[in-house]
């Protein structure tokens, strides 16, 4: 996973690691940030030595400027999160993506691929939560669940909380986050090693049309569509009309992640994507939530062709009925809440036209792998 200094910090893609508080004049001057002791701009931090991982955190400067390791994200090209590290944990490399799980101070554990954060320990439940619970709630006799991609096992952990569950398949291309996945983050050991989970590594598209079966419910736990990504044409109408929805039962229900959905930054990609799918099912339900690690309002839309009206009681008649423990951030007056949109975003979902295609795709701020090899 790129290049790694002597202190076990690493950049890549669109993430940067970089050393200390404060940079010097000329260290932002080609966009990358620098170590202040010897101004490299080469986007890659060479910082003193500690034999492993960072044990400098605390050290104060000698003016009394806290000294710390940090973590960068380009959201956009004029617009940087970023926040402090403790370590990186593991970074890996596979055919498609690059890896690593990072040790922050603000949000604990957290994935990183292609320089774009995933998941993070403190506030994952919100994502996933979301993702999962409202369509299989929404179902009036779930059974069998597909998850496209979700190779961090976040999606089919809180699938397999459903009692009434008895088949779920997780489908994601790359073997070696999979892998990886399963070795370091300990909360979905669980359900990885459930017998009701089958796991395949395939593609998804190619998968879904080997398989006779229908399915209740078909989850896309995708990642973002960048330029050059693995899986950007897995948000297209020809793949959503003509390989998954023939792929749903009857009453059957999909639903997507689909990117940001601020204010100013729903129109990458996730109102495209709600009116993809209205050109494909009957009824579709965009629904929004703030997660503190991504610095932004997330965005799902689940679609069907039976109506997807629940109320929020029934919904929390539902989640005590079927669901194994109790969810930390989901319930009906949540859901509710998270589905009625503000005006600016409604608006402008309502006026959409774009329909994604390959040809037409839309793609969130960054590059995959490919644009980076190119």
């Amino acid at each position: 996973m790129g290049e790694v200094a002597a202190n076990g910090f690493s950049t890549n893609g669109n993430g940067h690691v970089y050393n200390d508080a404060y940079v010097n004049r000329n260290g932002t001057a080609n966009g990358h940030a620098v170590h202040h002791a010897n101004g490299n701009c080469n986007g890659i931090t060479t910082a003193v030595a500690t034999n492993g991982l960072p044990g400098i955190r605390n050290r104060a400067f000698g003016d009394g400027r806290r000294r710390c390791f940090w973590y960068e994200e380009e959201v956009e090209e004029n617009l940087r999160w970023c926040f402090a590290l403790n370590s990186i944990l593991h970074t890996g490399v596979s055919n498609y993506q690059d890896i690593a799980l990072l040790d922050t101070e603000p949000f604990g554990k957290a994935l990183v691929i292609d320089g774009k954060l995933q998941s993070a320990e403190v506030d994952e439940f919100i994502y996933h939560e979301l993702l999962v619970h409202p369509a299989l709630v929404c179902h009036p006799n779930l059974k069998s669940v597909f998850i496209m991609g979700g190779g961090e096992g976040s999606t089919a952990r809180e699938i397999l909380r459903h009692k009434n569950v008895k088949k779920v398949v997780m489908c994601d291309i790359d073997k070696e986050v999979v892998d990886f996945c399963r070795k370091y983050l300990v909360v979905n050991r669980e359900a990885f090693c459930s017998s009701r989970l089958e796991l395949v590594i395939n593609d998804a598209r190619a998968e879904l049309e080997s398989r006779d079966e229908r399915f209740d419910v078909i989850v896309g736990d995708l990642a973002d569509p960048v330029e050059g990504g693995p899986c950007y044409q897995l948000y297209t109408k020809s793949f959503y009309e003509f390989v998954l929805k023939p792929k749903l039962s009857h009453k059957g229900v999909f639903v997507t992640q689909a990117g940001p959905a601020g204010v100013l930054t729903h129109t990458e990609v996730f109102s495209s994507i709600y009116n993809t799918l209205r050109q494909v099912f009957k009824y579709v339900v965009p629904y929004t939530a703030h997660i503190p690690s991504f610095a932004d309002t997330w965005g799902w839309v689940m679609a069907s062709d039976h109506p997807l009206t629940i109320d929020a009681e029934e919904i929390d008649g539902r989640i005590e009925q079927r669901i194994k423990g109790e969810l930390r951030y989901l319930d009906g007056e949540t859901f509710m809440a998270a589905s009625t949109l503000n005006k600016s975003v409604r608006t402008s979902l309502l006026k959409e036209t774009h329909v994604y295609t390959e040809e037409t795709a839309r793609f969130v701020y960054g590059h995959g792998k490919a644009c980076h090899k190119s």
